[in-house]
């Protein structure tokens, strides 16, 4: 007597090959592309190369823009220019420095052309006098630091626009001297005597809170 075969056991499903990584170049890719990369594609005219670009160094450029123009709307409206200007010069990008130091230079010369149109800066001597001593009462203190604030804005605003910049660059960007001379399109000795011209001024102009 012959007995009936039971049910085959069903097989199992053969997982399929893990999928491959984002290659650069494809839209995936771009999001974790290199500078060069997206600003290569960016120069043929991929408009979603550029727009990642611009996402990732938008933040930094206005800080510096900030920091120098010392007003918001003059800032993003020099990195939007800076980013247009970008855009038409790519297809003659030659990657002779990196995409973010060649972007620095470019809103630093957006900036200091928006400081050659503004009237002349606020003089070192004009800087308010701290707080009397013994006033570190809560409104006084406040009144204080507001004052602090405002003499460390106005004496920025009073140097010299290229020592500015450079004192934005080393001391808030943490720029190094090679790239600020980079951007700057000087050496590295001038940038060393700019900063040291910008600190000695600053000192001078906050000598009375030391």
């Amino acid at each position: 007597m012959t007995h009936s075969a039971g049910p085959s056991p069903r097989r199992a499903a053969c997982p399929g090959p893990p999928p491959d990584p984002p290659v650069p170049g494809t839209a995936d890719g771009l999001l974790t592309a290199p500078d060069d990369l997206l600003a290569t594609r960016a120069g043929e005219g991929d408009e979603e190369a550029f727009a990642i670009l611009v996402r990732r160094h938008s933040r930094p450029l206005l800080a510096l823009a900030s920091h120098t123009l010392g007003n918001v709307q003059d800032a993003e409206d020099a990195v939007q220019d800076a980013f247009i200007s970008a855009w038409r010069s790519l297809p003659e990008f030659r990657h002779a420095s990196a995409f973010s130091t060649w972007m620095y230079r470019i809103t630093v010369n957006r900036c200091l052309n928006s400081l050659r149109r503004r009237p002349a800066p606020v003089p070192l001597d004009s800087v308010a006098e701290p707080a009397a001593p013994g006033t570190h009462g809560s409104p006084a203190r406040a009144a204080e630091q507001d004052a602090l604030t405002e003499a460390l804005v106005n004496a920025l605003g009073a140097l010299e626009p290229q020592q500015r910049v450079c004192w934005i660059l080393r001391e808030l960007n943490g720029l190094p001297y090679e790239q600020i001379a980079h951007v700057t399109g000087t050496t590295e000795q001038t940038v060393r005597g700019r900063l040291y011209r910008a600190r000695r001024s600053l000192k001078e102009a906050l000598g009375p809170w030391r």
